[in-house]
């Protein structure tokens, strides 16, 4: 049977239901190996947490807005480590629920070369897919400014996928801005099941990100403005190709706007994506222009690429223009 979040160190109410974001999803705890090669007996290693829906919750609230996260979680060390270490980043966990069934899932992460991270998922039945459209507080989301689902999350099972449109829907329905980011996961479906599944929640978001291989699974191949016209065609008013390095290109309101990427050293790709748009989110709550709002983006993918983890490297609001210094040391 599954427990609900009860009145103790697992909730985090935040005094109230009102919040600048809400997300769902799933997260799953993480072994990352901190040396390079394949995992062996003895190789060193570190435990932390990632999924894509709560790396962008904690970006926002890093940036000082009001983020909640709904999921499921398993009673175990590892779903109490994440419920602890969110509420610790200032996310609102209240509407979690802690399965006693099924465990939290699991990501081990290798460094196989240089330049080459492998991951390896154990997530099938587990805690996350368990997520259902009874776990939507209706409340919570009709309060919310923003709501942000990613497409990782309908590919878990059908109840994970009936709880994002139920999500959405409520959303909708209460003018509720509806994010949405495609997040491809080949491991978890084809490309032909994605892309009709993807279109269909494209057509129900106001702001949808995306890679270029991302938007072609519903636009079809063709250069990054055909990408973003055939997205926005579909009805959202943004649309935000994520290129990279080779910054970000956005369809918003019919103009075009673009952002270079920043130059840093990369040491862990993972994650950059989230990191965006968890910036371009903030600044949109910020009430920024376009143009800013990519820039935005463009710098918390910069951090976030810097440091090892999922989110550890995601900037505070105080730290957003430490890249605009020419200097390596700041003193």
């Amino acid at each position: 049977m599954s427990g609900d979040a009860s009145p103790d160190d697992r909730t985090n109410d935040q005094g109230g239901t009102r919040v600048d974001l809400v997300t769902l999803g799933e997260t799953m705890g993480l072994v990352a190996a901190t040396d390079t090669g394949s995992f062996t007996v003895g190789a060193p290693a570190r435990v932390s947490f990632g999924g894509a829906e709560t790396n962008v919750a904690i970006g926002v609230s890093r940036l000082g807005h009001r983020a909640a996260w709904i999921g499921r979680l398993g009673d175990d060390p590892l779903g109490l480590l994440i419920a602890s270490a969110l509420r610790g980043e200032g996310v609102d966990v209240s509407r979690v629920t802690f399965e006693t069934e099924v465990p939290t899932g699991l990501m081990l992460r290798e460094r196989r070369t240089a330049d080459r991270v492998r991951v390896s998922y154990y997530r099938r039945g587990l805690a996350g897919s368990r997520l259902a459209p009874d776990d939507v507080d209706p409340e919570l989301v009709r309060a919310a400014r923003l709501l942000h689902v990613s497409g990782i999350t309908p590919a878990l099972s059908p109840s994970a996928r009936a709880a994002v449109h139920r999500a959405v829907e409520i959303a909708r329905d209460a003018g509720v801005l509806v994010s949405f980011d495609l997040n491809y996961r080949a491991a978890l479906w084809s490309p032909a099941e994605a892309g009709a599944e993807l279109a269909t929640l494209v057509e129900r978001a106001d702001l949808v990100f995306a890679g270029e291989d991302e938007a072609a699974l519903v636009v079809g191949e063709g250069s990054v403005a055909h990408l973003a016209k055939g997205l926005a065609s579909r009805g959202p008013t943004q649309v935000v190709i994520k290129r990279g390095g080779d910054g970000a290109y956005a369809l918003i309101d019919g103009e075009v706007v673009t952002s270079p990427a920043l130059p840093v050293t990369l040491v862990d790709p993972v994650g950059a994506g989230d990191a965006f748009v968890a910036g371009y989110l903030s600044a949109l709550l910020d009430g920024l222009s376009p143009a800013d709002r990519l820039r935005r983006g463009n710098v918390c993918g910069a951090f976030s690429v810097s440091v090892s983890g999922d989110w550890e490297g995601l900037p505070r609001r105080r730290e957003l223009a430490t890249l605009d210094s020419a200097e390596n040391v700041a003193r």
